[in-house]
């Protein structure tokens, strides 16, 4: 792989302002191609994840590749990073990214994470940047996430859930994404209790800060919460 910095050309100044507000650093997104850094979610979850050296990571809506791709630089030439998205094109523009940027240790798998194309405890640490809000059955993707995951294994996720309680009139006043993200948001202790039922153990709530958006509607701010989660399946299931 190339040496950090060394594969792209620099992104655009709001660009990078834009990462470094959600807890990228501008090294981070330099190292990758522009057309990845694009992909920036809700927050960082390698910020937390301390992956190590040969170590498997599975990258969960995995986007333009932007995670997978610092994944790769932290695990090596002897670890290896696999992205699933449920979008073909996007899959095919990630694989794009991956030779444009020379990273051989990464694959890019077309699916959805209620059925993982992954085999039972294949891999040593899960990452996800706001996707798994937008599972209707978060009990059952959660569990599906287990499934794939190393006995001992870790899960760091950034995510977004609501705050109290979005008013009826407001869900249906409201058009396109952000009416589609409430009709399979859930309320913050909702979404860890679904991670804890799925079999997760030492459940933790990382960072948590109000998250806003310049294309969000008005009556939202205050009410959806980026979060930071981790979570371990135990030694022994």
């Amino acid at each position: 792989m190339p040496a950090m910095g060394a594969c792209c050309p620099r992104p655009s100044s709001s660009l990078v302002e834009k990462a470094k507000a959600i807890g990228y650093s501008e090294e981070e997104i330099l190292s990758v191609p522009e057309e990845a850094a694009t992909s920036l979610g809700c927050g960082n979850p390698l910020a937390f994840a301390e992956l190590k050296e040969g170590e498997v990571v599975l990258d969960l809506g995995s986007g333009g590749g932007l995670d997978a791709f610092l994944a790769a630089r932290k695990v090596g030439e002897s670890g290896r990073v696999i992205g699933v998205d449920m979008t073909p094109e996007m899959v095919e523009k990630a694989r794009a990214n991956a030779r444009k940027g020379g990273f051989a240790n990464v694959e890019f798998r077309v699916g959805e994470i209620e059925k993982l194309p992954i085999g039972d405890a294949s891999v040593d640490v899960i990452i996800s940047n706001c996707v798994l809000n937008h599972c209707p059955d978060k009990l059952a993707a959660f569990r599906e996430v287990l499934r794939v995951l190393k006995p001992g294994g870790r899960m760091l996720i950034s995510d977004l859930v609501t705050a109290g309680t979005v008013p009826e009139s407001v869900r249906r006043d409201l058009q396109g994404g952000w009416a589609e993200w409430l009709a399979a948001a859930s309320p913050k202790r909702a979404y860890l209790s679904a991670i804890r039922q799925a079999g997760f153990r030492r459940v933790e709530l990382l960072a948590e800060r109000a998250f806003d958006h310049p294309g969000m509607d008005d009556r939202l701010r205050g009410k959806v919460i980026s979060i930071q989660v981790k979570g371990y399946r135990q030694q022994g299931d």
